[in-house]
């Protein structure tokens, strides 16, 4: 009998051995059951394998109908995902909503658009080189965020498309195991201001309820003026704070690990994914129908949570310069994913504005 349970994994306890169970979940092996995958007769890859039959990539992806909802995979715990890789087309990604459901639960944990998940808001592939999120040409998404329960977990992909039909290629991998008392559930939550009112702020997610901690932040931000835009500070407010929050950042490349506006070389955005940090991604103007300038942002508190004991809002302003070297209260366009962990149970999330609010145009 060994005492490590499998999880909480790196490069110092990779060697011990433990009794937890390996298991995958794909359209190879819908159930993961030991033994069962490869064994399908019928699947996207049919035709392609008919001289060879079965076992020879028969069922590679899974095609989600316009309004159909996938279950990508149902398990019954305790244990914890560890590794999740998809991909499919990206003009799809901001309509399809990816949840999870953890331990029988009526509201999602996580209800996200599958590309923001990946910090791929703006449905252009962008590689990201982190060390929970990781996109790698072209298209291929990975999450290592390590996501346990207890007594369930289900996973779901809906098309909310009209018309288009997607192709998902997906691989869950988990493993079966005793989760702590004191382990917490993964939670992520998607809001968009298009555009922030004036003078405003976007609010990057408010009413959660219960003990936690803050993981993560990824920000889809479209730029509607000229000129440095990234003044504004992002605020926690935890706990009973009210009109001031506990934590005040200093600015909005400040908060991801930048300085000065980024600007390295002179006269262009320096691009950089790190393990925790990043400003991955810079979409320019065409001269034609491309009007605005976009970018794509991430934060990971895995080596800094933020932990609250009961409640936890979290905003970030619009800022930029006016004339006179005073700030300009801006009106971009900013989608914010955002990642924590806490005890169940949590408040249900705002409902998920619909396909023309979400739109990238």
């Amino acid at each position: 009998m060994y005492n490590f349970n499998g999880l909480d994994l790196g490069i110092g306890n990779l060697a011990r051995l433990s009794n937890a169970k390996t298991r995958s979940i794909s359209p190879e092996n819908f159930t993961g059951e030991p033994g069962k995958g490869g064994m399908a007769s019928e699947g996207t890859g049919a035709n392609c394998a008919r001289d060879l039959g079965v076992g020879w990539k028969v069922s590679p992806s899974v095609e989600i109908a316009p309004g159909e909802t996938l279950t990508m995979g149902e398990i019954a715990g305790p244990g914890a995902i560890q590794h999740i890789w998809l991909t499919c087309f990206p003009g799809s990604w901001r309509n399809l909503i990816f949840r999870i459901y953890w331990d029988n639960e009526e509201t999602p944990s996580v209800e996200v658009p599958v590309g923001d998940f990946f910090c791929n808001g703006w449905q252009e592939r962008c590689n990201v080189n982190s060390f929970p999120v990781a996109v790698n040409p072209a298209g291929g998404m990975n999450s290592y965020w390590q996501m346990p329960f207890r007594g369930s977990a289900r996973l779901t992909m809906e098309n909310t498309s009209k018309s288009d039909k997607t192709v998902l290629y997906y691989q869950i991998d988990y493993t079966l195991t005793e989760v702590p008392e004191d382990m917490a559930y993964f939670h992520a939550q998607w809001r968009r201001s298009n555009p922030v009112a004036y003078k405003d702020v976007h609010t990057l997610v408010d009413g959660i309820k219960g003990k936690g901690h803050y993981v993560g932040t990824y920000l889809a931000w479209q730029v509607n003026n000229t000129g440095w835009w990234g003044e504004g500070e992002i605020k926690f407010y935890m706990d009973g704070d009210s009109e001031f929050p506990t934590i005040c950042g200093t600015g909005t490349e400040d908060y991801f690990g930048g300085a000065w506006n980024w600007e390295h070389p002179q006269g262009q955005y320096g691009v950089y994914s790190t393990p925790f940090l990043g400003m991955h991604q810079v979409i320019k103007p065409d001269g034609l129908y491309r009007s605005q300038t976009r970018f794509g942002m991430y934060r990971w508190h895995v080596q800094d949570p933020i932990r609250f004991e009961s409640e936890l809002r979290v905003t970030i302003q619009d800022l930029g310069w006016r004339s006179g070297g005073r700030y300009l209260p801006q009106q971009s366009d900013i989608a914010s994913t955002t990642f924590w962990y806490q005890a169940e149970p949590h408040a249900p999330f705002p409902t998920l504005p619909g396909n023309d609010e979400r739109e990238v145009i």
